[in-house]
């Protein structure tokens, strides 16, 4: 009866002063935005815990906005990896562009990535606008393991104090994880209070096709040079799924015949090395058997087509 008075009391004070009566739970947006090739994809994944984002070496592997969700009892984390900022050569590369642009205007918190090596006046009107945001700031100095000692550091964090003066600063690897786990505790510290805006067993808002079109994507990119990468996009066309297997076909798009030729390589050498390694990949990605078939088809300039561009999702 005393534990029940106590109680009872406990809520009527709680409503007096207009508090929870328990933990707040907290949600929200973070976006991760940044220039080509500074480590992005790389932090969103050591954040989110999962191989959300494709890596490579290579600027510009990253076309969509991709959402990557991080869940505890007391918190859901909405990350999201955006297309480099980049001066638009095709219609694809201007939707790539709005994705990124998109992402300034519905974060709780805004994680501005850089590394050592970049010219931090590079893309200086998004810089700007991110300068002027009034959410929280967290500007990420990425890939801090390529420097020699503190004074460069030091150098390239005044530097930036001066660019985004409200931004608070992480020198960070997220290839070592060096310092990433401070930056997630201060992205927990920021989350406002809130509902979970997805379930709480979600990892992505992504359906599992488009992890298979990324994969394939990875290994283009790795496989080929100049600009055989750049000029394609996959989609799944069959995706069968069963208990303990999985049965995709899947098309490689490309815009000139001399493209198809070199995707295939001589004898289907090529193409088979990307299917092999994609199957791979799958096979972890999903944790089952794979059975891929890659076919590859020519689509003339798809990359200025405002139809293919809104069948490859690019344009709503």
């Amino acid at each position: 009866m005393e534990n029940e008075k106590t109680t009872a009391a406990t809520v009527a004070a709680a409503d007096e002063k207009n508090l929870p009566e328990g933990p707040v739970h907290k949600s929200g947006f973070v976006n991760i935005v940044g220039n080509p090739n500074v480590g992005k994809s790389t932090l969103m994944n050591d954040l989110v815990g999962e191989r959300v984002s494709i890596i490579t070496s290579k600027a510009q592997t990253t076309r969509h906005r991709i959402m990557g969700i991080v869940n505890t009892p007391e918190y859901q984390i909405v990350f999201s990896d955006t297309p480099g900022v980049l001066k638009p050569n095709y219609r694809m590369q201007e939707a790539m562009l709005e994705f990124s642009q998109g992402a300034l205007t519905d974060a709780d918190i805004l994680v501005y990535v850089t590394d050592v090596v970049e010219d931090p006046v590079k893309n200086a009107d998004y810089l700007a606008r991110v300068a002027a945001e009034t959410v929280p700031v967290l500007l990420v100095i990425n890939k801090v393991d390529l420097l020699k000692g503190n004074d460069e550091l030091e150098a390239i964090v005044a530097r930036w104090h001066e660019l985004l003066p409200k931004a608070e600063i992480f020198p960070t690897s997220a290839t070592e994880h060096f310092n990433v786990d401070a930056l997630m505790r201060r992205i927990v510290e920021l989350l406002p209070a809130g509902e979970p805006y997805f379930g709480k067993d979600a990892l992505t808002d992504k359906p599992a096709r488009f992890f298979v079109t990324e994969i394939i994507r990875e290994k283009i990119l790795t496989n080929y040079e100049k600009e055989v990468p750049y000029s394609t996009e996959v989609i799944v066309e069959k995706f069968e799924e069963k208990e303990t297997s999985i049965h995709i076909m899947a098309v490689i798009y490309v815009e000139r015949d001399s493209q198809k030729g070199i995707i295939i390589g001589r004898g289907g050498s090529m193409l088979k090395r990307v299917g092999t390694e994609a199957r791979k990949d799958i096979e972890k990605f999903f944790g089952k058997s794979v059975f891929l078939e890659l076919f590859v088809k020519v689509e003339p300039n798809w990359r200025n087509r405002e139809n293919k561009l809104r069948q490859f999702g690019y344009i709503e």
